[in-house]
């Protein structure tokens, strides 16, 4: 099996798990599954045999949160640790991994990027689908993408529609990508998944170092040319972009691996209750928890002597963390972002961040 060299996205903010989710401890160093691993540990173990060796593990992180991920994941060498001095989305952290992996391994060594805070049901399937997709990239020289096969017309996630086939891969079949869609609105998300030709954005990316540089080189110029020229130093001067917006929406070398394991993004509080709901509970409980009343609501807290008790309600999150509380309804789960902006332009509220 050609090694395949593993990248963790590790920079992200979680803001949409607040107030559980802080600054200094975003949803990525979390246990959000009951499994006791935090969501990097859980992403790293997985990733590790791929890379056949802890040695070809890289991870990509926010200068504030490097001493969390080292304490996480001790047997990663300290040289594998990429410390952005500021956070310029995924554009700089994929085209700057990149570039510093590629003068170790060369160009043509195949370099994989994956989030942080993914939850995988399959393991073996998904390692599997990774080498797949890894004979695709090395084989046609492609950037290859895993595209979720939709379960519901999800707005909160982007699109891949599917064109072309390109060849198949220990049973998995791969397409040219037709385009990218973000976030669609309910109608149009409703119209992809009937016409069967669209897949959700998985955001995770296999492709030689060379093939990644060259689109860096002609789609965004103006980043890879001052990343090579001063590496990190060149941060301050970046524009924020994403990767897809940089390089996957306008490539003509895009293609995608549509696959079916187990799957979820962990977006909010909401993806809890879908890794944890059993059937014959009517709450999803992580928590001393007393309800009358009370159905299909996420009830947490942290303290071990805390109690919450809830009369009445009904798809509602109650989230007690240290000196946070949050009550949300599930439908609005996706504006938790807008309140942490709202207590971020506050001063008095700065400590709860």
């Amino acid at each position: 099996m050609t090694k395949l060299i593993s990248v963790i996205l590790a920079g992200g903010k979680g803001e949409r798990f607040w107030p559980v989710s802080r600054r200094d401890r975003p949803k990525q160093f979390l246990s959000l599954d009951g499994s006791g691993k935090s969501l990097l540990q859980a992403t790293a173990e997985r990733l590790v045999p791929l890379a056949q060796c802890w040695d070809d593990l890289w991870v990509i992180t926010a200068s504030h949160l490097a001493e969390g991920v080292r304490s996480q994941l001790p047997e990663l060498p300290e040289r594998n640790l990429l410390v952005e001095p500021e956070g310029r989305d995924t554009a700089p952290a994929v085209a700057w991994a990149t570039l510093e992996i590629a003068q170790k391994y060369g160009e043509d060594a195949l370099l994989g990027f994956f989030p942080a805070d993914h939850w995988i049901a399959d393991e073996a399937a998904y390692r599997q689908t990774l080498v797949a997709a890894a004979a695709l990239a090395g084989e046609h020289q492609v950037i290859a993408t895993l595209g979720i096969t939709p379960t519901y017309a999800a707005t909160g996630y982007g699109y891949i529609e599917q064109g072309e086939t390109v060849g198949h891969y220990d049973g998995l079949s791969a397409y040219q990508v037709s385009r990218f869609t973000e976030k669609p609105d309910q109608t149009t998300a409703q119209d992809f998944i009937a016409s069967g030709r669209f897949s959700w954005n998985s955001g995770m990316f296999i492709f030689p170092a060379g093939v990644m540089l060259a689109e860096l080189a002609r789609y965004a110029p103006e980043l890879i040319d001052a990343l090579k020229a001063k590496g990190a130093d060149a941060y301050g001067g970046l524009t924020k972009l994403s990767i897809d917006y940089a390089v996957m929406e306008p490539t003509q070398k895009a293609c995608v691996m549509p696959v079916a394991f187990g799957w979820d993004d962990l977006g909010d509080w909401n993806a809890v209750e879908r890794l944890l709901k059993q059937p014959e509970q009517a709450n999803v409980e992580m928590a001393q928890h007393l309800g009358l009343d009370t159905t299909d609501s996420i009830i947490y807290a942290s303290g071990e002597d805390e109690v919450v008790v809830t009369i009445g309600l009904q798809d509602v999150v109650v989230v007690r963390e240290g000196n946070a509380t949050l009550v949300v309804h599930k439908s609005r789960t996706q504006d938790i972002k807008k309140a942490v902006k709202a207590l971020a332009a506050d001063s008095q509220f700065e400590h709860l961040l």
